[in-house]
């Protein structure tokens, strides 16, 4: 696979903040940011009331070709799946409350981006 670019990867950064700090605003509490196993990586971990929320953020500046929640494959769904069954057998105590998968999408310019909370986007 080929390196990211900077300006990748600083879009990234940008939407994952942006959607960090629009749940933090919505009383969802923080779990852990870029939660890598060796299956794959979750961008965002929260608890939301008493439910684990595995969430995965979605940026494009125009849906021309397909819009941010299209752009999440079978494949990337199940690696999230399996990342957040490792979280879950690391983390014991959070075993005991229900999961789900959100999606963030983030799109249009960056000055004013539209942000979508899609809960339970997809199932284990």
């Amino acid at each position: 696979m080929a390196p990211r670019s900077v300006t990748t990867l600083a879009t990234g950064k940008f939407a994952e903040d942006l959607a960090f700090n629009y749940l933090l605003q919505l009383g969802l509490r923080p779990l852990a940011r870029n939660y890598r196993s060796h299956r794959g990586e979750i961008d965002i971990i929260m608890q939301h009331e008493k439910t684990i929320v595995f969430i995965e953020v979605r940026y494009r500046k125009n849906d021309h070709y397909m819009s941010p929640l299209e752009t999440i494959s079978s494949r990337k769904c199940k690696r999230i799946i399996e990342t957040s069954r490792y979280y879950l057998q690391s983390n014991r105590n959070a075993t005991k409350n229900p999961c789900r998968f959100d999606v963030i999408t983030i799109s249009g310019d960056q000055a004013e981006p539209d942000i979508m909370w899609i809960k339970n986007a997809f199932q284990a």
